[in-house]
């Protein structure tokens, strides 16, 4: 069964802290969910559908039902992916809505990492550890050693350099000076990224994503009750999604994501090309993340990536392929180690003409939001979701 049209995101919200010390997270996901039904024209009774992930805290979406007083669900979904979870949840409510499930899915992303003993998820599995921990944990991986390595090999293999890497953070910059809620709102130059101190080496502190409390919501519905609301209608085209491992080594590529399984799918879906594509929102957790991706999208040939981000070509208004034009996570947001859903809710803001005057691209009538949840380096799950601006 095609998604294609057959649902509408009507309601976007993105929480506006970005350090919350005094807010609980049931809170934050609460206070986006308002945010993102008011976005709408909709109120909590009219959900009959609610999507959560990990960072949902108690026992998930049954916590948060109940917590935000949610009486007429009658379809849950806390599929977990990392966070490229809410680009999922966006393919799977409309998914659901086709099926006649649910005609009003809310999805909801919140969490305070930037305090000690802030509102962390549940965790995978209530706190067991992962079964491959017993075999990696003692090599030291961490996120920022795995996409450096990562970045090295797709240097090794196709003469990326660090200045290559560096344009997508000037571009986020950019683009996050005109973004009143930007944690990092200044303009950085190419000098600046590479002379930043090394995190994890080709990695430098500029290549990486802020870290932030907040959150944010979506708000997904049948096409009967997009066509009810007097709000801009964005359409969902297509979607994909696709896990990636490294399968104990066997067949091991560090130069690949999952979106070259889930891009795809997504493009078939909606009917169109990576050349049909006027905006794009794509997952920034560090540098190689958004160069990997472009290449694996189909938005330029794999090894090609370097050269295709170079000299501002993500920067609206004079690059070929305008990116994150809300800052995205590398200056942005990234609220609570999960950047899914503000990718969707700036490709939203772009398709409706309510982007930043200084960033929106001009005639934007097709999107494309693309995330990817755990580590590129390990495994990780890959999602895309191709969104088309109603005429």
């Amino acid at each position: 069964m095609s998604i294609r049209g057959k649902a509408y995101v009507m309601g976007a919200f993105e929480h506006p802290l970005r350090d919350a010390p005094n807010t609980s997270t049931p809170q934050l996901h609460a206070e986006c969910a308002r945010g993102a039904l008011a976005d709408a024209g909709l109120s909590f009774d009219d959900v009959d559908g609610y999507f959560c992930a990990g960072d949902a805290p108690g026992f998930g979406g049954l916590s948060m039902i109940d917590y935000m007083g949610l009486k007429n669900v009658r379809h849950l979904d806390s599929t977990e992916t990392g966070g490229s979870s809410y680009i999922v949840h966006v393919g799977h409510a409309a998914e659901a809505i086709a099926a006649g499930k649910c005609s009003v899915a809310l999805i909801t992303l919140a969490g305070r990492p930037r305090q000690a003993r802030g509102g962390g998820g549940r965790g995978g599995g209530f706190g067991e550890p992962a079964p491959e921990a017993g075999f990696e944990n003692i090599y030291g991986g961490s996120t920022h050693n795995t996409y450096g390595m990562c970045a090295m090999r797709h240097m090794y293999e196709y003469g990326t350099t660090s200045e290559q890497l560096a344009w997508i953070k000037v571009a986020a910059s950019h683009h996050a000076q005109w973004n009143p809620h930007a944690f990092l709102p200044n303009v950085v130059t190419v000098e600046e990224v590479v002379s930043s101190r090394m995190i994890a080496d080709p990695l430098h502190l500029l290549d990486c994503c802020v870290v932030t409390d907040g959150g944010g919501a979506l708000i997904v519905t049948s096409p009967e009750v997009a066509r009810s609301l007097n709000r801009p209608k964005v359409r969902v085209m297509g979607a994909g999604e696709a896990p990636k491992g490294p399968r104990g080594g066997l067949d091991l590529d560090l130069t690949h994501s999952g979106a070259v399984w889930s891009g795809p799918k997504a493009f078939q879906e909606a009917g169109v090309k990576p050349t049909d594509i006027k905006y794009a929102s794509i997952y920034d957790s560090f540098t190689i993340t958004v160069l990997m991706q472009i290449e694996d999208l189909g938005f330029c040939e794999k090894g090609q990536g370097g050269r295709f981000v170079a000299d501002g070509n993500l920067i609206s208004g004079v690059g070929k392929l305008p990116f994150n034009t809300d800052g995205g996570g590398l200056c942005n947001n990234h609220p609570t180690n999960r950047g899914g859903i503000t990718k969707v809710i700036e490709a939203v803001r772009q398709l409706r003409g309510e982007a930043h005057p200084k960033v929106q691209v001009a005639n934007c009538d097709l999107a494309i939001a693309h995330g990817t949840g755990g580590s590129l380096g390990t495994r990780h799950g890959s999602a895309t979701v191709i969104l088309e601006r109603e005429a």
